[in-house]
């Protein structure tokens, strides 16, 4: 009989012959096969689980049986009492090769797996992440061998792992005698890029954990992670403390500029809301901080640098200078976010001066750079970051569109809040509306709306709604495409009423009354326009003419129907089957971030190849914006929108007065 046997793994199909005896864990090692282990072959984590295959490969004379392999061990047969094996699995660690035999790596087996979630229609998320844990047990110290524990330890890692040159945290050194006596020398370390040891517990501990930020100029999101299968397992968001600052980031800059010194005390406020944020997540899990090793940040350029104690003042005004645009990585313990004092925090880069990380994660979450659809990425806040492109070339931009899209400088806006109208419907004939509140399933004429709003009441119009009402008043003809309210309606309507020299429309009237005035009009005009122009600017650069698909992000993006979007003139023509919503787009930036370490270099590769235009400076920007004051535009055709929208007539818009929506390429 042969001291050798073949031995084929799938799905890798990689095959090749060990040592008769052999445990598939070391022969997968071996063949470089992906298989996972974090106690490395003691048999406690159960991460090396595998399932020996029915088959036969004639090529090498296989054919798999049961007794190709060892019988069930104590090891194995201890961890089936206390964890449980399920049929036809076997420990990698503790089941040995006798024969040639073909083995299965189930997908929860392997080191790099990738998440069921898709990552848009590109790829799968892999799971990847850069902290993991490895078991180890140290000799014990002896008179005949004076060595200190930390190289006992590092020569085991080495031994095990086969890990050279490590370094050791700080904090970690300081527990690492109490630790290494309390586990009986049987210690589990975290060990971060391969380089470095950033935390350290008594015995066996398979609990490692990850914390994904979107660190917004309103909110902030944050999201719980287990790096070892890439689920979220808990989620929380919460006001951004830092509006008592200001309302809009410029204010904020605006306040550190007369309060020289005042941007540490901002920085400690968004600090002291992702501690909390931290330790919510953690309770609602059940988890403890001290499991979260590693953490990744989302952000504009401004919390960008107020959440790492930067100053934004030199982005207040031209040229927008950032103190940094590279990817940053940070101590979790210098932010005080109150993780495990080794977790270390990474920030996405920024791509300009108002096109920061929250647009680095929105790329890396729809990787446009891996298609080759001419793909418009639009993350619409106060302001909005554009970027424009394929695989072949992307352009970014920003666009100040304000903060009318949230409901602010609105008469009767909100932001989106139980009570506000985020759906509007006009009946073309009698101009009669019909809305819905958020909190509240049913439309405004549904016999019990009053009911079913009575604890939530009316209080305003959120930015989805205010899109929607003047969209539908556009398709009435309330409002013409100058955006003019038709105050010659009022004969034949209540709910056109004069408002001193203009004219509004009422929307509802009970204990407040809420309408749309002209001014309202006018600001929506001047966001929409601005956004509107941006990506004009960046398809004369591409030398395009039209888009394969448009993908809204944010906040804002999710909400909004892309009809009315369309009608309106935020965004350029496309077949609206096409235009679509990536939900928290820059928030799954962060969480990919976070469980794939491939992606990080990724994103810093690809920022590195988008080219910036700044519209404050392009001369056509201006030309751009004054043509996109009209709704839905003073000369572009919107023939794909007209195909779906019975759009009002435009005596101003003559068959050849507009590009014919056909791409060209310079």
């Amino acid at each position: 009989m042969s001291d050798d046997v073949f031995v084929v793994f799938t799905p890798s199909g990689k095959r090749g012959r060990v040592a008769r005896g052999t445990t598939v864990l070391q022969a997968a090692r071996d063949l470089g096969v992906d298989l996972d282990s974090v106690c490395g072959g003691r048999a406690i984590c159960g991460r090396c689980q595998v399932t020996l295959s029915e088959g036969s490969f004639p090529k090498h004379g296989i054919e798999s049986r049961a007794a190709h392999l060892s019988a069930l061990g104590e090891n194995e047969t201890a961890y089936d009492e206390a964890e449980g094996l399920a049929e036809g699995r076997r420990l990698g660690c503790s089941a040995r090769l006798l024969d040639d035999a073909v083995i299965d790596v189930p997908p929860e087996s392997q080191v790099h797996r990738q998440v069921v979630r898709k990552r848009t229609e590109v790829h799968d998320l892999s799971v990847n992440p850069l902290v993991r844990l490895h078991v180890v047990e140290v000799s014990e110290p002896s008179m005949h061998e004076p060595v200190s524990d930390l190289r006992r330890l590092l020569e085991e890692l080495e031994f095990e792992w086969g890990f050279t040159d490590l370094e050791c945290d700080p904090h970690v050194l300081t527990a690492l005698q109490g630790v290494l006596r309390a586990g009986q020398w049987q210690v589990t370390v975290a060990v971060f890029r391969e380089h470095e040891i950033v935390a350290i517990w008594p015995g066996y501990h398979d609990k490692a954990l990850g914390m994904a930020f979107d660190i917004g100029s309103t909110t902030i999101a944050a999201h719980l992670v287990d790096l070892a299968s890439g689920e979220a397992l808990a989620s929380a968001g919460r006001m951004n403390p830092q509006i008592r600052f200001g309302e809009d980031l410029m204010s904020r800059v605006s306040y550190v500029m007369m309060h020289p010194g005042s941007e540490q005390q901002m920085c400690d406020t968004v600090r002291a809301a992702v501690a909390d944020l931290v330790t919510e997540v953690c309770a609602e899990a059940e988890q403890s901080p001290d499991n979260i090793l590693d953490c990744t940040f989302v952000g504009n350029p401004i919390m960008h640098h107020l959440l790492l104690g930067l100053s934004p003042v030199e982005l207040g005004g031209a040229p927008f200078a950032l103190a940094t645009d590279s990817a940053v990585t940070v101590s979790a313990a210098s932010l005080g976010l109150g993780v495990n004092p080794g977790a270390r925090c990474y920030v996405l880069p920024c791509i300009a001066g108002h096109v920061g990380a929250d647009c680095a994660g929105v790329v890396l979450s729809e990787a446009p750079y891996l298609r080759e659809e001419l793909t418009l990425l639009v993350d619409v806040g106060t302001n909005a970051e554009i970027v424009l492109g394929n695989r072949h070339r992307l352009l970014a931009a920003s666009s100040p569109t304000g903060p009318a899209f949230e409901g602010a400088q609105i008469s009767s806006g909100q932001r989106a809040a139980a009570g506000a109208i985020e759906r509007v419907r006009i009946d073309p004939e009698t101009l009669e509306p019909r809305f819905r509140v958020i909190g509240c399933d049913s439309w405004s004429d549904h016999p019990d709306f009053a009911g079913q709003t009575s604890g939530v009441g009316i209080t305003g119009i959120c930015g989805s709604g205010i899109i929607e009402a003047l969209a539908e008043m556009y398709l009435a003809k309330v409002i013409n495409s100058d955006g003019v309210i038709d105050g010659a309606l009022s004969a034949g309507s209540s709910r056109i009423v004069a408002d001193g020299r203009t004219f509004a429309y009422i929307l509802y009237e009970g204990d407040i009354r809420i309408s749309v005035t002209q001014n309202d009009v006018r600001a929506i005009q001047l966001a929409k326009a601005a956004l509107y122009a941006g990506v004009r600017l960046l398809m004369d650069k591409l030398g395009v003419d039209s888009l394969d698909r448009i993908r809204l992000a944010g906040a804002f993006g999710s909400h909004i129907d892309v009809k009315y979007a369309m009608v309106l003139g935020l965004i350029p023509d496309c077949a609206l089957e096409n235009v679509t919503s990536a939900g928290n787009a820059a928030g799954s930036g962060a969480h990919i971030a976070l469980v794939d370490g491939n992606a990080r270099e990724e994103i810093e590769r690809e920022i590195r190849r988008i080219e910036k235009i700044e519209t404050a400076v392009e001369p056509r920007f201006q030309e751009h914006f004054v043509e996109a004051m009209a709704i839905p535009h003073k000369s572009a055709r919107f023939d794909q929108l007209a195909k779906a929208v019975a759009l009002p007539a435009r005596a101003d818009l003559s068959p050849d007065s507009a590009p014919s929506g056909r791409r060209r390429r310079r």
